[in-house]
């Protein structure tokens, strides 16, 4: 069972797929950088829907926070670096000193700054490997609602100019196809 941060620390430990992830990311040696959103929020939700098989990867998203190069083309060349380390992960690079443009919002202060304004509580969640290869988590508004299979809008989705976003998002994801236990909150805040 996943209860607290040292349960979603360990249970990515013993996962050898995701070590390998973070071991193959941690080698670009990038600015502020973090493996996020699905990659950890799937883990949780399979394990807590009995899963013994990892469900199906859309994307890994690797972010970082480079303020000196902005050029979309880096991310794209970031990409395929590690698709030839790793050909068999579907990479995703996006740098998030350029990513507040998406939603017109102010500049993002760090990557961290970054995955607490993404748009749902479960998927606001990174790791990463510190120097001496442990896994360190992420979680700016804490993990409650990813154990608890909650799904909301993370604080700055629920003013309303961004609230439209974060419902279609829930309504495209379809994700309680995949995991039919999880709670939809799409109540206006």
């Amino acid at each position: 069972m996943i209860k607290t941060e040292q349960d979603i620390i360990r249970v990515i430990e013993e996962d050898i797929w995701m070590m390998e992830v973070l071991h193959t990311a941690k080698s670009l040696d990038l600015p502020d950088w973090w493996v996020c959103a699905g990659f950890v929020r799937s883990k949780i939700w399979d394990i807590l829907h009995g899963y013994k098989k990892r469900t199906k990867t859309q994307d890994v998203d690797v972010v970082y926070f480079d303020q000196s190069n902005l050029d979309e083309t880096e991310e794209k060349r970031l990409e395929k670096i590690l698709t030839t380390m790793n050909p068999a992960i579907p990479w995703s690079v996006k740098n998030e000193a350029r990513m507040h443009l998406i939603n017109d919002l102010p500049p993002y202060q760090s990557s961290e700054d970054a995955i607490a304004k993404f748009p749902e509580t479960p998927t606001a969640l990174g790791v990463k490997l510190d120097v001496n290869d442990r896994v360190m988590l992420t979680a700016p508004h804490g993990i409650k609602d990813v154990v608890q299979l909650n799904v909301k809008p993370t604080p700055l989705f629920r003013d309303s100019k961004l609230y439209p976003i974060y419902k279609r998002r829930i309504k495209n994801k379809e994700w309680k196809t995949t995991w039919p236990n999880i709670k939809l909150y799409e109540e206006h805040y």
